[in-house]
């Protein structure tokens, strides 16, 4: 009798597990948005939070947790209980952290556990419309003729806008100030400004500005143009081979989440990316829905630390 209780509390151990994710989600989900609103991973965000709610019928709270290039959402989601009801909308930052700080206080491959990229869109360096360059090679000549001269806002020390700049002053050789801000809204808002000269800026903040004139696109960070900026030359079309900078977007959750839970929010974002409404939404921001698979999602995210992670010793940038 004895064996046989132990024998059905191992059973009902193995499969409650599977059976919490068919009754998941009981209660409200919290994502956390590692910038702060109006952001373009701010956008993405309350985007799809809005489609998930809707399919999934239960609320979904986004708790914008800005600082410290999004380590400070990270190690909340790294930290919480792995139940699915608290998840991290993650993006590129993620995958500098690791070499741009000598010690965090969560292991962003071994605490998070990637469900699905979401989006990605590029970077692309704008200029204050008075600053006297209209191209990226008269920018890197004005920039080469007064080292030092010249500032760049980004969305925060250690954000891949940053780092965007960072391989730019390695493939080109030029020397600029760095004025990091609390997220990619304030970052435009300084360029156009005139705090700032100059900025890499996500796609969803950059092409409204460009379009209406507050800010002069110069060179759009992908393999490719942009459809909703298409005057915008490619920053490998404008001289500067290699320069490839996108920014992504994804969901995480605690590594100690069930694997059916996992599997559930990632069919269910997958169907999310393939409406028409939220199609639409990212195509008006500039950004491509994506949907990968946790596998794939985590040899991305694998592949992406070791580039930036590159780029962060090359140029000597440690943040602490």
């Amino acid at each position: 009798m004895k064996n046989f209780y132990l024998i059905a509390t191992a059973a009902c151990t193995c499969i409650s597990p599977f059976a919490a994710a068919q009754e998941y989600p009981l209660k409200t989900i919290r994502m956390v948005v590692p910038f702060p609103p109006g952001g373009g991973s701010d956008t993405i965000a309350r985007v799809l939070a809005q489609r998930l709610a809707a399919t999934m019928g239960q609320t979904i709270v986004s708790d914008n947790r800005a600082g410290a290039s999004g380590n400070i959402a990270a190690d909340i989601v790294a930290k919480a209980p792995g139940d699915g009801y608290t998840l991290l909308f993650g993006n590129s930052s993620l995958s500098i952290s690791p070499a741009a700080y000598a010690k965090l206080s969560y292991d962003p491959i071994k605490d998070l556990t990637p469900i699905s990229m979401v989006s990605s869109y590029p970077f692309v360096l704008v200029s204050h419309p008075s600053l006297p360059v209209k191209n990226v090679r008269e920018l890197i000549a004005l920039a080469k003729s007064k080292p030092d001269a010249l500032t760049y806002s980004s969305a925060g020390a250690g954000t891949l806008s940053h780092f965007s700049m960072e391989l730019l002053r390695l493939l080109a050789g030029v020397k600029v100030i760095h004025l990091p801000y609390k997220g990619a809204a304030p970052a435009g808002i300084a360029v156009m400004s005139g705090e700032a000269h100059m900025s890499f800026l996500v796609m969803p903040v950059a092409q409204a500005q460009i379009r209406v004139n507050r800010l002069r696109g110069l060179g759009v960070a992908a393999k490719s143009r942009a459809a909703v900026i298409p005057q915008v030359p490619t920053m490998e079309e404008a001289g500067v081979k290699g320069h490839i900078a996108l920014q992504w977007n994804g969901l995480f959750a605690p590594s100690a989440t069930p694997r059916a839970i996992i599997d559930r929010l990632h069919r269910e974002t997958v169907a999310a990316l393939a409406t028409a409404d939220v199609k639409q939404r990212f195509a008006d921001e500039g950004a491509d829905p994506v949907g990968s698979s946790p596998a794939e999602f985590a040899a991305f995210f694998r592949t992406e630390a070791d580039k930036w992670g590159d780029v962060a010793r090359r140029s000597g940038t440690r943040l602490d």
